[in-house]
Order: structure tokens, then C-alpha cells, then sequence
């Protein structure tokens, strides 16, 4: 049997390639939409993908599964469990609770476990080629379980409702869950090794771990929800589920209806046009261009392109290009500032994870744009600075443990969907150490807002905050 795992450590998710040697066929499991690295690795184990499937209709990146499918003529499997407002829009060979996809002597079943979503399924795969039960039907090793387990944690049933227009589906969510749990995963093997689609970092859970797999029987033993699902407290289950669940980001809305629907199909894909300064300059000025500004807070507080949109972490420019851009409404290219044509690639390829495939070109330095500094106050400052809001773009459980006296929250992932709830004049946004705000305040200087960054974000506000008490001299009693 062959098992690769891709992790994308932008976006947290992570799919699979699994296949029979012997056969030379593989199926993908949960697919990115730029697929060159499972073909490439296909290529390098001798094997057709032959099959793709996912197991559930995704809220936080774009699947892979129709443009895997066109490039390599693979067979699309989808689930058809959920009922009709969960049914996908485009062919497949549909999958129900007990149904299976034979890859050579892999046997990969679907169950239905509905929880996060209608119509989850996770895929339990026996290698027919090593172990047989009593009926020569191989056992069950590995579970696939997308987004119903993940190490330490499961899905969310809550997403529904923040991204979906439900009301109050997170309860029923929560029970299905913890039915799903108890009929389907807890009477799994000890050995069975459990392998989810996202980690630590995703906004699909609360608290995933670093540890990129785990087994049935490590989670029987040490996961949080164990405990209740065993007493049958319901309760106490849903209660610790729901609450602490990470802000949803907007962009999630977007990518449900996609994902159900069925992706554009990218197919081959045309080589980055390199613009000139002059060329670029011209482009942004008549605003049928937008400059992605990936270089780090230090750089863009010396001097930005006008209208750019700067996202000073270039290793998420998936997770934050899809707060600052929604391809729905916003028809500019995008020229990306990259060191070369390879890197200016690379950060192409993060964006079609989350739909944005409007990048046409990038330049490789800043000579010829016209640049300003973005306006900034420190934290000494604040307090005689004259501004009408102070905005907390952290998440709203990190604004529930403490921010700066009046301010107000909207996650950063917000604000370009939600700039109705911010006050007209001078806005002052600040998050945690100032890489978010920073994508933030340039969504909202390109909306035509007056914005000014926080230097150094809430962690040196309370910094300055304690040395200035400690610089307070101290009162002591008269002798």
C-alpha cells in the first residue's frame, strides 16, 4: 500500500494519495486545486490516480477534486448522504453510509458522519494485500476522517450557522457528532491510524495539535470529548464543543457555495507576465491592476504601492489573501512582488487554493512605483492621538482576555465583508503583534477609509503600558 500524506502549512489542510503498487492505481483524498504535486508524485511511484474523492463540501479552501479529475480522467466519488441541500452540482459517482471504491486490493468504504457537515464521510481503508479477516475482506487499518476527528479535536458543527445562513444547526450538528462518535469511530480498532484534513492553525476546530496523525486508540484515551460521549452527556458535550470556536472567516461563505457547486477548472495554466515599474505604475493608477505586497512589516512601513494590499507573511497568502480579496466582487488584476518569476509562482499557486486566479503578472522590486508610508501611531502616543474608532481585529476570544480601553472587534478576516459596522473618520486597528492589522488596514485604505496602524499591535501596547508603571515613582509612609 502506498500513503503519502501533503500538508499545506498555509491553510492547515492536508489531503492524501493512496494506492495499490501491485495495481498501479491511487486515489486522492481531499485535494488542493493545485494538483502538479500529486501528479508528480503519481509519476514518481509509477501509479495512475484513477480516483478522487472528498469527504465533505469544504468551508475553508477550494477543492481539487473537478480539476484533478480533468487532468488525469480519474472517476469523481462525492458523498450522497446530507439530503438535497447538501447535494453537490456536478457529476459524480455518489457515495452512501456502506458503499466502497476498490483501488487494486484496497477496499476504501465510506461512512456517514455527519456532524460538521450533512453530509460528512469519513473512509476506512483495508489493505486486502496483508490482512484478511475470517471472510477474506482485509481489515480496516487507516481512517480518513476529513473534518469529523482531528488529533486532539473534532469538527466544529457550528460553521453552518456563522457561514452557511443556518440558525441554531450547531446543536443538531453537535448531536449528530456526538452520535457519530459513538456508533462510528469509537468502536474502530485500538491500532486503526487516524489521518484528518487539517492541523494546528485551522479554523475548523479549536484546538488541533501539531501532531499531524494519531489512532483510535490514543484519542479513546486522551481526547477531551471522551469523557462525555461515554457518560452520554449530551450537555456537558455540546456545551465544551461550542464554546471558544474560532471567529469564521467571510471568504468560508464563498467557498461552500463554490465547493457545492464545482470549482472553475483552471486546466493548464499560463506562464506570470514580469511588468516593468513603469508598466506596473500605470496599471495600479487606473485601478485595472492591484499590487500583492508580500514583503515583511518592516519593509512595508517604509514605503507601500498606493491601493496595494499587503499581506506581511507570505507563507499564509492564501489565509490572508482571501481576507483581503473576494474575486466575486473585485475584477482587478493582481501583479504580485516577487524576487522572481519561480517565487512570483509559488505565490500563485497558494492563491487558486482559495479561488483567487486573477494574478497576471508580478514585478521583481518596487523601482518606478510611486510609494508612501502607511500612517502609524505607537502605543506611547495613543492616548493624546485624535481618532473616531479603535479597532481589535484579533479574534473575538482574544478581545474576551483583554485589548485596549474602547476599543471594538472585528476579525480581521471581516473587515472587507462587514465595513458596515465601522465609524466614519479615523480608524486606529490594532490585533496581536500588528501582521494582521496590517493585512487589514490595507483592505480598508484600498475601500477608501482613513486607517492608522498600531506600531507593534496590542503585545506592545502592554508593554509600554507596564513600563510606564513601573517608571511612576512609588509612595511610601512617613517614618
Amino acid at each position: 500500500m502506498i500513503l503519502e500524506r501533503f500538508g499545506d502549512d498555509d491553510l492547515s489542510q492536508v489531503s492524501y494519495l493512496v494506492g495499490c503498487p501491485a495495481a498501479g492505481e491511487a486515489i486522492v483524498i481531499d485535494p488542493r486545486r493545485d494538483i502538479q504535486v500529486y501528479l508528480d508524485r503519481a509519476d514518481a511511484l509509477g501509479v495512475r490516480i484513477t480516483a478522487v474523492t472528498e469527504t465533505h463540501i469544504h468551508a475553508d479552501y477550494l477543492s481539487g477534486t473537478r480539476e484533478l479529475a480533468a487532468a488525469t480522467g480519474a472517476r469523481i466519488f462525492l458523498s450522497g448522504e446530507g439530503g438535497t441541500d447538501w447535494a453537490y452540482g456536478y457529476d459524480a459517482t455518489l457515495l452512501h453510509s456502506g458503499d466502497d471504491i476498490q483501488i487494486g486490493s484496497l477496499t476504501i468504504e465510506a461512512v456517514h458522519t455527519p456532524g460538521h457537515t450533512p453530509e460528512h464521510l469519513m473512509f476506512l481503508v483495508a489493505d486486502g494485500s496483508r490482512t484478511t479477516d475470517v471472510d477474506g475482506v482485509g481489515e480496516v487499518g487507516y481512517a480518513f476522517t476529513g473534518d469529523f476527528v482531528f488529533v486532539g479535536d473534532l469538527g466544529r458543527p457550528d460553521l453552518l450557522d456563522e457561514v452557511a445562513g443556518g440558525t441554531d444547526t450547531r446543536y443538531e450538528g453537535a448531536r449528530q457528532l456526538f452520535d457519530s462518535l459513538r456508533e462510528h469511530f469509537l468502536p474502530l480498532e485500538d491500532y486503526v491510524q487516524v489521518l484528518p484534513a487539517h492541523g494546528a492553525g485551522s479554523a475548523c476546530g479549536k484546538a488541533m495539535s501539531a501532531v499531524p496523525t494519531t489512532t483510535v486508540g490514543y484519542e479513546r484515551e486522551f481526547a477531551w470529548w471522551v469523557p462525555y460521549v461515554r457518560m452520554g452527556d449530551l450537555e456537558g458535550f455540546t456545551d465544551q464543543l461550542l464554546n471558544g470556536q474560532p471567529d469564521a472567516h467571510a471568504y468560508f461563505s464563498r467557498m461552500k457555495r463554490q465547493n457545492r457547486q464545482g470549482p472553475a477548472i483552471l486546466g493548464e495554466r499560463p506562464g506570470l507576465a514580469e511588468f516593468s515599474g513603469g508598466a506596473a505604475q500605470a496599471a495600479l493608477a487606473d485601478g485595472s491592476h492591484v499590487l500583492i505586497d508580500a514583503r515583511g512589516l518592516d519593509d512595508i512601513a517604509e514605503g507601500v504601492a498606493d491601493g496595494s494590499l499587503t499581506i506581511p507573511a507570505p507563507r499564509r497568502l492564501a489565509s490572508f489573501g482571501a481576507w483581503a480579496v473576494d474575486p466575486e466582487t473585485d475584477s482587478a488584476g493582481i501583479i504580485l512582488l516577487a524576487a522572481s518569476e519561480e517565487k512570483a509562482q509559488r505565490m500563485a499557486d497558494h492563491l487558486v487554493r482559495v479561488g483567487i486566479d486573477r494574478v497576471v503578472g508580478f514585478i521583481r522590486c518596487l523601482d518606478g512605483i510611486e510609494l508612501y508610508s502607511p500612517a502609524s501611531v505607537g502605543p506611547e502616543e495613543l492616548d493624546g492621538f485624535g481618532h473616531d474608532m479603535l479597532l481589535d481585529v484579533r479574534q473575538k476570544a482574544e478581545f474576551a482576555r483583554g485589548t485596549i480601553p474602547g476599543a471594538q472587534q472585528l476579525s480581521a478576516g471581516r473587515v472587507l465583508w462587514d465595513r458596515c459596522e465601522l465609524r466614519q473618520g479615523r480608524i486606529v486597528v490594532f490585533c496581536q503583534s500588528g501582521v494582521r492589522s496590517a493585512v487589514a488596514a490595507s483592505v480598508l485604505r484600498r475601500a477608501g477609509l482613513d486607517v492608522v496602524e498600531l506600531t507593534g499591535g496590542f503585545a506592545r501596547y502592554c508593554e509600554a503600558t507596564a513600563e510606564r508603571r513601573a517608571e511612576k515613582p512609588q509612595l511610601t509612609s512617613a517614618p
